[in-house]
């Protein structure tokens, strides 16, 4: 037992270390993202580039969006209560949440504010336009270099990757944008370029927000079959069946598990627990496991007799 609360100790060691890094790098993005969403804005309205003042627009709801994510990371780090036996790292997919919702509502804007330039061209600046991607594409480019290595490490900071790397396209189409505007005169390019950086943010955020709905529904962890983990768990010696088996995940990398195991009458239930802890953490990578052990022909569980070793109510 020394050697499992060793390495669960390990593990939570890791996983503190890893968060204060996520935190501070998020706080370095932040401070990158304000500074240039400043500058953004004051050379979008200098050159007159919907463009450029959407990119603007979406570094605004990075700012806010860092923000939340950085806070939502400092409430998932706070201990579990009594109101609270979980702690706050839903915090998190909260945060993933409300950034999806915004880069949408952000989308919908920029195509709005395309089709009236569309309908009334507006005179574009491009050579400043080109300058201001440019050096928006390097500070997006230094953000997703921070964010890198812990993109699959939590859903939260895979939300705030995705704000910059949303970024570094839109700072790629003002680019272009300003190229083009520059050599050609083509003003149309602009609003163009914004309904493509719209469309864009929708078919990246889509996929975020469904992650982060189906946790909050507490729907089965992605990559993990119930029913084979039923399975497996069934054929752990001295199990006779599985019964009402959850599986959910709390927070980015921490899944649970709660379960009726079925057993023989007489048999030695530590044994049987313990070898389920290490099936379930080992094959699965689920750490977190609420199991009621009961024995066979107990009035407490109905056993269907029709069904082989393996019963998932």
């Amino acid at each position: 037992m020394k050697s499992a609360d060793h390495n669960e100790g390990a593990h939570v060691h890791s996983n503190t270390e890893s968060r204060s890094r996520q935190q501070k790098n998020l706080r370095r993005i932040l401070l990158l993202t304000g500074v240039f969403m400043v500058v953004e804005v004051i050379a979008g309205l200098f050159t007159g580039s919907l463009a450029l003042l959407a990119d603007a627009g979406h570094m605004l709801t990075d700012v806010a969006a860092l923000s939340l994510s950085a806070f939502a990371m400092w409430m998932a780090g706070k201990p579990s209560t009594p109101e609270n036996t979980y702690g706050y790292h839903r915090a998190e997919i909260l945060a993933a949440v409300v950034n999806a919702v915004v880069l949408l509502f952000l989308a919908i804007w920029i195509l709005y504010e395309a089709y009236d330039r569309f309908r009334e061209p507006t005179q574009v600046l491009g050579l400043p336009m080109l300058l201001v991607g440019l050096v928006g594409l390097a500070v997006n480019l230094a953000s997703m270099k921070l964010l890198d290595g812990h993109v699959d490490e939590s859903l939260n900071v895979r939300s705030a990757y995705l704000e910059v790397v949303s970024d570094a396209i839109s700072s790629i189409g003002v680019i272009l944008g300003g190229a083009i505007v520059w050599m050609t005169g083509w003003v149309p390019i602009d609003p163009l370029l914004s309904v493509g950086i719209s469309l864009f943010i929708v078919w990246r955020t889509w996929e975020l927000l469904s992650q982060a709905v189906h946790v909050l529904m507490e729907g089965v962890p992605t990559g993990v079959d119930a029913r084979e983990v039923g399975r497996a768990m069934a054929d752990v010696p001295g199990v006779k069946g599985i019964h009402d088996l959850h599986i959910w995940t709390i927070t980015s990398g921490l899944d649970a598990l709660s379960s009726h195991v079925v057993v023989p009458v007489g048999e030695d239930r530590d044994a049987v627990l313990q070898h389920l802890q290490q099936l379930l953490a080992e094959q699965f990578g689920i750490e977190h496991v609420t199991l009621q052990i009961v024995e066979q022909g107990s009035d407490r569980i109905r056993i269907d007799s029709q069904s082989s070793r393996n019963v998932i109510e």
